[in-house]
């Protein structure tokens, strides 16, 4: 675990066309956390960042105001971080300890968290933290509608940064609000006006980062006793976890057990859905009641990759039941949950 928190988490900011990604990410690199650290942008031309500027460090690179580095990406993704991994290494360029990648407009974000997660060079050096995508406020519920690119990056997202709401029809941003939360039960909703957020707010609870997990997981399960409020509120009627979808394909929805799960058996289980449609699955999320243990395990996937768990050292709230997240493409909730039971039901036998 010691190695692992040393690794340089990565911070992906995503979001559709126009919606605001560049001017909030100005506004993130003015905030002193963020002067240790490194940004790659795929055009950097395109990125208004010129008012930072103090010295050019070479036709590529780029020292701010702030202390940040800024980088284009030349080739692909991979080949952009392990340069600069490199140039840090040889004393050539400020040590950084966060490295944000801006996506472009139109960017599948499945891709890029996949090489994050996946990738057997990159994992020496580095580590997912988290994905910040913005959503406008005025456009976004068209652009939902219409651009698959613009779903998944609502989806992947562990905070969504929703912008122009000081100009967007008051209904209009209301149904967008829903449809989000629908989209990604998990994420964390963000207003920003300008690109002004709340920094601190969009950097913290790094979903690997063990020290500010229990907030993620408080965040996790209170979306859990809403949503339990609304069944008991609708008297008994069917309650659905999986209630948005984008043409049929992209949809998420939480597995929640009482009880203990046996950690082999589910480990077993992960790893099997993984090998067989990592490519399916866009991001898993758990908090896990293991037998044998006093407290949580969290848990944490994209893709064909698990990420190390993280033990927690204590339960953050009353609840004890594990809850499973899924953000899938093409895969039924159905499916999933009677495979789990199957592997549930195996080990309680052996038991």
């Amino acid at each position: 675990m010691a190695i692992y928190a040393g690794l340089t988490p990565v911070i992906v900011v995503t979001g559709f066309l126009g919606s605001g990604k560049t001017t909030l990410l100005n506004h993130m690199l003015r905030h002193p956390s963020l002067a240790d650290a490194a940004v790659l942008v795929n055009e950097f031309g395109a990125v208004g960042l010129d008012h930072f500027l103090v010295e050019a460090m070479d036709k590529n690179t780029v020292l701010l105001e702030s202390g940040c580095l800024c980088c284009t990406i030349r080739g692909d993704l991979k080949e952009s971080i392990l340069a600069l991994n490199s140039r840090r290494a040889r004393g050539e360029i400020p040590p950084y300890r966060r490295l944000i990648v801006e996506t472009t407009g139109l960017a599948d974000p499945a891709p890029i968290l996949f090489t994050l997660s996946a990738d057997t060079v990159l994992k020496h050096h580095y580590r997912l933290g988290s994905v910040i995508t913005t959503v406008d406020g005025v456009n976004g519920l068209r652009q939902l509608d219409r651009h698959p690119e613009s779903v998944k990056q609502a989806t992947v997202a562990d905070r969504i940064v929703l912008t122009k709401p000081d100009i967007a029809d008051a209904d209009t941003l209301a149904r967008l609000r829903t449809k989000l939360a629908r989209l990604n039960q998990s994420a964390e909703l963000i207003a920003a006006v300008n690109g002004e957020a709340d920094v601190p707010r969009l950097l913290r609870a790094d979903v690997y980062d063990a020290r500010t997990k229990g907030a993620e997981v408080r965040r996790w399960l209170a979306a859990e006793a809403e949503k339990d409020a609304a069944e008991e509120h609708a008297h008994g009627r069917a309650h659905k976890h999986d209630v948005s979808r984008h043409d049929e394909h992209i949809h998420s929805f939480t597995l929640s057990f009482e009880g203990a799960l046996d950690w082999t058996a589910f480990g077993i289980w992960l790893t099997m859905l993984l090998h067989t449609h990592g490519e399916k699955v866009l991001r898993v999320k758990g908090i896990l009641n293991v037998a044998g243990t006093h407290a949580p395990v969290v848990v944490n996937g994209v893709q064909h990759v698990v990420h190390p768990p993280i033990h927690l050292s204590a339960w953050p709230g009353e609840d004890r039941r594990s809850h499973i997240v899924f953000i899938v493409d093409g895969l039924a909730q159905a499916d999933i949950e009677r495979s789990l039971a199957a592997f549930n039901s195996i080990a309680a036998e052996a038991a």
